[in-house]
């Protein structure tokens, strides 16, 4: 008996030590390169911060791109993965356009086989997670459904949701309430509502029924704080070749399972009953029949404002894959994780700057004012929201003081032969992972003057120019850039241009100024959240 224990006491340890020397294997990997790094922590790399709560992930970006200042490129690991942080624009630019053949895909995604692709879940299939000719393909797909001409078509489903917000709030002031909101989930609400209908061609009220099933599940399906969303991302990211094999997607599968019922059952609906909306599912469906193409003399300009991306060759190129329907559907998860996240935080940031630079929303209510006189009792249009640039300039300051994807990354492809031009040389091969430490980049004094300072004045006619455009970086940068930017810019524009029209916005006691940023692993979010009051305008 005692020798068996003593058996099973030397298996634990030698498996206890396999591990150890495993993990410290994992922490030569910079040793072999000209590149400065950041000391990890045995386990945690630089991780264990925002792990365990203490610090916000905006401060450790930040700190890892203050680490080495006088280098281009430094290294840290992202638990026991090895990541190159860049901090030179033009490398940047480099690897997300010049030699972006080498760096095409992202780092965290579950990529499944060619002939398993209905075996994987939505963010599995979804344009964020797909790589190599078939990312290409699904870019080249969608494309068309995201240009200027098709946001005029959109905009009115868009601009819908923003009026019935304001109907919402004038109803509860003529009820005698105070209208005093926590703004991330109000715009939460509003980014629900608005996907609700461009995306899944359904039609959520979410400010008057709150425990409506879309917006639950939705919340649920993009909780980046629960544990099981944690440790997803956790075992995606230390062992992606294990959860590939295993098939684990990001998201749980009763809830995927509960938005491709919705989507197949409003397709059938729709083709059943001869149906046509300007909407997203109706974008998919013109997909099927291979009807949705660039229009010839459509030309890709940043015609949504300063902050727009526009187009690669990729996305207008074309193809001849067809698609399944799963494949389709998961684009569908896509568009609500930007919608419900990515504009609701923004939105959030935006009226928090408000609140707190009211010389700043006082002009922007001229421009709003003005712009209404000029519509002479007309709704709002596509063309009237994006003809004011003080709105613009508002927009693209928050973006850049908040970006909303506080980094984006890539992943080597194929060997690459790294070379700054000054010397330093050596190989990035393939499967490791680069990031790009876009909130650090905006808020580096070098490239914007007293960065911490909210100023849409950065981004007037007079001063674009000035900007190193290499050094904004809201959508990310090259041809896997954010295809959705005229959609998030409309989002933003158009329930700002409404709240503003008839609501000032005004800090309560529970505002807290200055803003602090809640200590998490993956999003920005106020410590206490941003709450002000609406108050009607006379």
């Amino acid at each position: 008996m005692v020798a068996v224990d003593l058996l099973t006491a030397g298996a634990i340890g030698a498996i206890i030590l396999l591990i150890y020397h495993w993990i410290a294997t994992k922490y030569e990997y910079f040793l072999t390169k000209p590149v400065p790094c950041v000391k990890p922590t045995f386990g945690f790399g630089s991780s264990a911060p925002t792990l365990f709560r203490r610090t916000d992930v905006s401060s450790l970006v930040t700190e890892l791109y203050y680490a080495f200042p006088d280098s281009k490129v430094s290294g840290f690991y992202d638990f026991i993965q090895p990541v190159y942080l860049l901090r030179d624009l033009e490398m940047i630019k480099k690897i997300a356009v010049k030699d972006f053949d080498y760096f095409t895909d992202h780092a965290l995604a579950v990529s499944f086989p060619e002939d398993e692709s209905d075996g994987g879940g939505l963010f599995g299939n979804s344009l964020f997670s797909l790589r190599g000719q078939k990312w290409r393909d699904m870019r080249a797909t969608l494309s068309p459904a995201f240009t200027g001409s098709k946001m005029r078509h959109m905009f009115e489903l868009v601009a819908e949701c923003g009026r019935s917000m304001v109907q919402f709030l004038t109803s509860e002031v003529q009820a005698g309430k105070t209208l005093e909101y926590e703004m991330k989930d109000m715009f939460s609400r509003f980014g629900n509502d608005v996907i609700a209908t461009v995306a899944f061609g359904i039609k959520v009220d979410s400010l008057r029924e709150r425990q409506n099933e879309f917006y639950e599940k939705g919340k649920q399906m993009l909780n980046f704080q629960s544990i099981g969303m944690v440790v997803r991302v956790l075992l995606l990211t230390i062992m992606p070749g294990l959860m590939q094999k295993l098939k684990v997607d990001l998201v749980d599968a009763n809830l995927t399972g509960y938005f491709k019922n919705m989507i197949t059952d409003n397709m059938k609906q729709r083709e059943a009953h001869g149906i046509v909306r300007n909407d997203m599912i109706q974008m998919l469906m013109e997909v099927q029949k291979g009807a949705l193409k660039h229009q010839k003399d459509e030309k890709q300009t940043k015609d949504a404002g300063f902050a727009t991306v526009e187009e690669s060759h990729i996305g207008k190129s074309t193809h001849s894959r067809v698609w399944t329907e799963n494949e389709l559907i998961a684009q569908c998860f896509l568009f609500f994780l930007a919608g419900f996240d990515t504009v609701s935080t923004c939105m959030t940031f935006l009226t928090y700057e408000l609140i707190v630079n009211p010389n700043v929303q006082k002009r922007l209510y001229e421009e709003v004012v003005k712009t209404d006189e000029s519509l002479n009792g007309k709704p709002l249009t596509y063309d009237a929201l994006q003809k004011m640039q003080y709105m613009d300039m508002v927009v693209s300051e928050t973006l850049r003081l908040w970006p909303p994807a506080v980094v984006f990354d890539r992943l080597c492809v194929k060997d690459y032969r790294y070379d700054d031009g000054n010397g330093t040389r050596f190989t990035i091969e393939k499967g490791q992972m680069l990031m790009i430490p876009t909130i650090a980049i905006h808020r580096d004094p070098k490239y914007y003057p007293n960065p911490e300072k909210f100023d849409p004045e950065r981004f007037s006619e007079e001063n674009r120019s000035s900007i190193n455009t290499g050094a904004y970086l809201p959508f990310g940068a090259g041809p896997r850039n954010c295809i959705g930017s005229r959609l998030a810019l409309m989002e933003v524009k158009s329930i700002l241009y409404y709240l503003l029209k008839d609501f000032s916005l005004e800090r309560t006691e529970k505002t807290q100024i200055p803003l602090q940023l809640q200590k998490n692993m993956f999003v920005l979010q106020a410590e206490k959240g941003v709450w002000l009051e609406l108050k009607p305008r006379k």
